[in-house]
């Protein structure tokens, strides 16, 4: 069975439509970006996914659970990493780790184990007991990603990960994920960003709530006959009908 399957997803609010019957299927180890402008209905659609917003109608697996009558176990077999809100500042840096894998279920001895492999991988060594609030963006980030992942679930959720970030640490970001690939992490990824779309084995692309485009960034640029992913996110994002 794939990691994520959707089948006629739906959620409505009142009388509007936000994830209008959108199917998709993501296998073990790929990286899937789910794009879409501001208002298409891509958060809504994670919100079900990972658990936190039931479906109107329609129905969607992530890990072998059905998003409606097992968000718990979902939880406990997922990562999530948002852009707004991923560590505690006023947490020190082990505090945190500490923190997330504790309520992942791991045992002292696994997170003792494994954070002193993560900082030194990080490089972090000496940021052990540094407060999160005082590190760099783009440590915070390298950093959040492997709280998300340290517990190694089947799919990590990122959430626009790379927002405010310069071009070099997008990039270092990157080789991050590809790592997380490699050992048969699957990744789930929105960003405003149509170069970081170019690195995603598959593309989605959501306008009004309906999934317009999905396919291979390669095939996508075929088939709207441009160069660029920033060329087909624009072709589709024009025939937008939401404010």
């Amino acid at each position: 069975m794939p990691v994520i399957k959707t089948k006629n997803l739906t959620k409505r609010f009142g009388n509007f439509t936000a994830v209008d019957s959108i199917s998709f299927e993501v296998e073990k180890g790929e990286i899937f970006g789910f794009l879409g402008a501001n208002g298409a209905g891509k958060t809504t659609a994670m919100k079900m996914l990972i658990g936190l917003s039931k479906p109107t109608s329609g129905k969607g697996w992530v890990a072998g659970y059905n998003i409606e009558t097992e968000a718990e176990q979902i939880k406990k077999s997922i990562g999530y990493m948002s852009q707004k809100f991923s560590l505690y500042d006023d947490l020190k840096v082990w505090e945190n780790i500490r923190l997330y894998a504790g309520i992942y279920g791991m045992n002292e001895n696994s997170i003792a184990e494994k954070m002193k492999n993560v900082l030194q991988k990080l490089g972090f060594e000496n940021e052990r007991n540094t407060l999160v609030k005082s590190l760099p963006l783009g440590w915070k980030q390298r950093l959040a990603f492997s709280v998300a992942i340290f517990h190694d679930p089947q799919v990590v959720f990122l959430d626009e990960p790379t927002g405010g970030v310069d071009p070099a640490m997008r990039r270092t970001f990157w080789e991050m994920i590809y790592e997380a690939t490699a050992l048969g992490i699957t990744v789930f990824v929105t960003t405003h960003y149509m170069d970081e779309a170019e690195y995603c084995n598959r593309v989605s692309i959501m306008v009004d709530g309906r999934i317009e485009a999905l396919d291979s960034p390669k095939n996508l640029k075929q088939n709207f006959n441009v160069k660029s992913m920033d060329e087909v996110f624009h072709k589709l994002a024009r025939e937008a009908k939401r404010n």
